[in-house]
C-alpha cells in the first residue's frame, strides 16, 4: 500500500444541515465497517449500505475509500481529545487529571470498541495519519505536564518522553481492561495505575542507591540482560 506523508486533505463540508447529517452517517458507518471487516475487506458499497444511502451519494462527500478512512481516524482522535479535555477541565491537581483522563479513555474505548483495530490499521493504510493520531494527543499532553511541573505538582522530567510513557500505559490498560476483560474492574485497574504514576516501581526513596548508600548519581555496573 502507498504510505502518505502529506497533510490530510481538506474535508468536503456540506453547506446544508441535511448534507452534514448524511456525511456524518457515512463516517459513522465507515467506523463500523472498518472496525468489523478491516480496511482491506471493506468496500464503499459496505459503507453506503450501513449508512443506508445510495452508492453515488458517497462520492458527493468523499473521493475514495482511503479518504474516509483517514477522516475516521482523525475524527476518533479529535473526539477522544475533546472528551478528555472536558473531563479534566475542573481538576486542579495533576494526579486528579491523570485519573480522570484514564477513566474517560476507558469509557471511550468501551463505547468505541473498534478504536484499536481502526487506529492500528492506519499504520499500513496511511502512516502519516497513524502518526498524527498520536502526535496530536501527545502535543496537548506535553503542555499539561509542563504546566504541572512548573506548578511544582510533579518533578521535572522530559515532558514528551513522559507523555508517551503515560499514553502507552493508558493504551495497553484500555486494551486489557476494557476489550479483553470487560468493564467490571476499572476502578481497581485505575488504583494500580495511579499508584504506579505517583510512586513508580522503585521501592527505594528517590535518589537512594541500596548498594552504595550514596546518591543515584554514582554510575552503576551494567547488569546482564538475561533473566
Amino acid at each position: 500500500m502507498n504510505r502518505s506523508s502529506t497533510s490530510p486533505a481538506e474535508p468536503r463540508v456540506p453547506a446544508t444541515p441535511r448534507g452534514q447529517r448524511t456525511r456524518q452517517r457515512l463516517l459513522q458507518a465507515a467506523q463500523t465497517v472498518f472496525g468489523q471487516k478491516g480496511y482491506e475487506h471493506a468496500s464503499i458499497a459496505d459503507i453506503t449500505r450501513e449508512a443506508e444511502v445510495a452508492l453515488g451519494t458517497f462520492y458527493v462527500y468523499f473521493p475514495d475509500k482511503k479518504s474516509i478512512f483517514v477522516e475516521v481516524v482523525d475524527e476518533l482522535g479529535a473526539r477522544l481529545r475533546r472528551l478528555i479535555s472536558e473531563a479534566v477541565e475542573g481538576c486542579e491537581d495533576r494526579m486528579e487529571v491523570e485519573r480522570e483522563g484514564l477513566r474517560t479513555f476507558f469509557r471511550f474505548v468501551s463505547e468505541n470498541r473498534n478504536l484499536y483495530r481502526i487506529v492500528r490499521q492506519a499504520e499500513f493504510v496511511d502512516e502519516a495519519c497513524f502518526r498524527r493520531y498520536y502526535d496530536r494527543f501527545a502535543k496537548g499532553y506535553v503542555m499539561g505536564l509542563e504546566q504541572a511541573m512548573a506548578a511544582g505538582q510533579m518533578r521535572r522530567m522530559d515532558p514528551e518522553a513522559l507523555a508517551y510513557c503515560l499514553m502507552g500505559l493508558s493504551d495497553f490498560l484500555g486494551m486489557r481492561g476494557v476489550l479483553w476483560v470487560g468493564e467490571g474492574g476499572w476502578e481497581q485497574v485505575m488504583d494500580t495505575a495511579m499508584d504506579f504514576i505517583r510512586h513508580g516501581l522503585d521501592a527505594r526513596p528517590a535518589g537512594a542507591d541500596t548498594e552504595s548508600g550514596k546518591g543515584a548519581d554514582k554510575p552503576r555496573v551494567p547488569r546482564s540482560r538475561s533473566r
